[in-house]
């Protein structure tokens, strides 16, 4: 079991590195180096032989790997990333980049997405040279870049370049699963995430005719693009329920005592209760406009506008997905992938998934561990292109009233110490059992 070490190191791991700026406004701006040099030097500390990797100077990522028992056994990846998104320090409570420690609890920007599960792995690691502990498979550590953008620089980068250091691999884990969500009637659920819609961003451009503002233009670029991103934020997609979402619905309703009614998932849904936010987003394709760009001056008609969405994609769902975008934008505006990347889904029957359920309940026994599917992606999407099964398992027990999920990106980020203890001892237990 993970010793008092551990913990203490977690809290410290977390601090230290919410404290080194690894802000990601997009378009190459970042910097995770310093953070990328720490963890490599807290790995070496282990006894173990981080490797330094950039594909642009100063995105750096760092690769390790322990090696177990089993020669014959297949390597489980353990990931997470350096980068965070931007904060606005006057909406904090708390400087985003203070790493402040109050009340048990760790402040900051990347306390919860997930500069925390990236102490865990560290934590884990230091504790088991210490006490001469190898795992029964290889593990292959990675620390990344560059994943709250295109992941060009980071698992990307690793997986296309360098697919060498992960030779074995079939499976890995990261973030986003087995923390706790209360559902307001005492049962504690722990979602584990076995699965991932698709990114879909796209770039949607309408052409027209020039002209003064001051005539009429049947042709106008803007009028054409405007109507295509009203009926593409309007449309309802339909229902597509995949296999983690149906595994996901069935445990939800027998641990509800409700009917397992799949032909009516809104009634389904309705008596669930809060734990319905654990698969609602994750029923349907989504197609959200974000940005638009048309225009240099209010009396000029320009020749050209676009938008961009923001599109997710269910396991089974893109042919369908790229049909309604055909119908939804028209013949007068045209549509491509700006960044794409695959929908994710892995087995809920799994030895792996079973054994993360146990680590769960053995420090959390009265909660209730549940597959889910992401409605958003992490890394374990560029790592699949080596034939690595994700799954989300990052740890934490959190307090009644704690909202995890609007602490994601969200503004005063923070993390309960007694959270980082109970992910230290869960990933401890799982690491040493998978």
């Amino acid at each position: 079991m993970a010793d008092e070490h551990a913990l203490d190191e977690v809290v410290t791991f977390t601090s230290d590195l919410i404290r080194i700026d690894t802000t990601n406004r997009g378009g190459g701006d970042c910097q995770e180096r310093p953070a990328a040099e720490y963890v490599a030097e807290r790995l070496a500390g282990a006894g173990l032989e981080p490797v330094l990797l950039e594909r642009t100077p100063g995105r750096t990522n760092v690769v390790a790997r322990l090696a177990g028992t089993d020669p014959a056994a297949d390597a489980l990846l353990v990931h997470g990333h350096l980068d965070v998104v931007p904060a606005e320090a006057a909406d904090w409570s708390v400087h985003p980049f203070s790493g402040e420690v109050r009340d048990g609890v760790v402040w900051g920007r990347g306390a919860v997405d997930m500069k925390n599960m990236d102490a865990m792995i560290l934590a884990v690691v230091r504790a088991w040279a210490r006490q001469g502990v190898r795992p029964r498979r290889d593990i292959v550590i990675a620390f990344t870049a560059d994943e709250e953008a295109s992941a060009e620089d980071g698992s990307g980068f690793l997986a296309d370049q360098h697919p060498e250091l992960f030779e074995g691999c079939t499976e890995g884990i990261s973030e986003s699963g087995a923390y706790t969500v209360h559902d307001g009637a005492g049962r504690q659920l722990y979602p584990i995430a076995a699965g991932e819609r698709g990114t879909a961003w796209l770039k949607l451009t309408a052409r027209g005719r020039a002209g003064h503002g001051s005539k009429v233009n049947r042709d106008n670029a803007v009028t054409r693009l405007a109507a295509a991103v009203a009926r593409i934020g309007e449309h309802e997609w339909p229902l597509r329920l995949t296999p983690t979402v149906r595994a996901a619905l069935t445990e939800l309703a027998a641990l509800y005592g409700v009917d397992p009614d799949l032909s009516d998932v809104d009634t389904l849904l309705a008596k669930l209760g809060p734990a319905a936010k654990l698969v609602e987003h994750t029923l349907r394709n989504s197609s959200n406009p974000t940005m638009l760009d048309a225009g240099y001056k209010v009396n000029v008609i320009p020749g050209q506008a676009e938008a961009y969405i923001d599109g997710r994609i269910l396991p089974g769902g893109e042919d369908d997905f790229r049909a309604t975008l055909d119908r939804l934008t028209g013949p007068d505006v045209d549509w491509e992938f700006h960044h794409r990347e695959p929908a994710l889904q892995s087995p809920v029957d799994s030895t792996t998934f079973a054994r993360m359920r146990a680590a769960v309940q053995e420090f959390a026994p009265e909660g209730h561990p549940v597959p889910y599917c992401m409605s958003g992606g992490t890394d374990a999407k560029q790592f699949s292109r080596l034939g690595i099964t994700g799954y989300g398992f990052a740890p934490l027990k959190l307090p009644e009233g704690f909202d995890y999920q609007a602490l994601f990106h969200g503004v005063d980020e923070r993390v309960p110490v007694e959270a980082l203890h109970f992910g230290v001892r869960v990933l401890d237990r799982f690491l040493r059992t998978a």
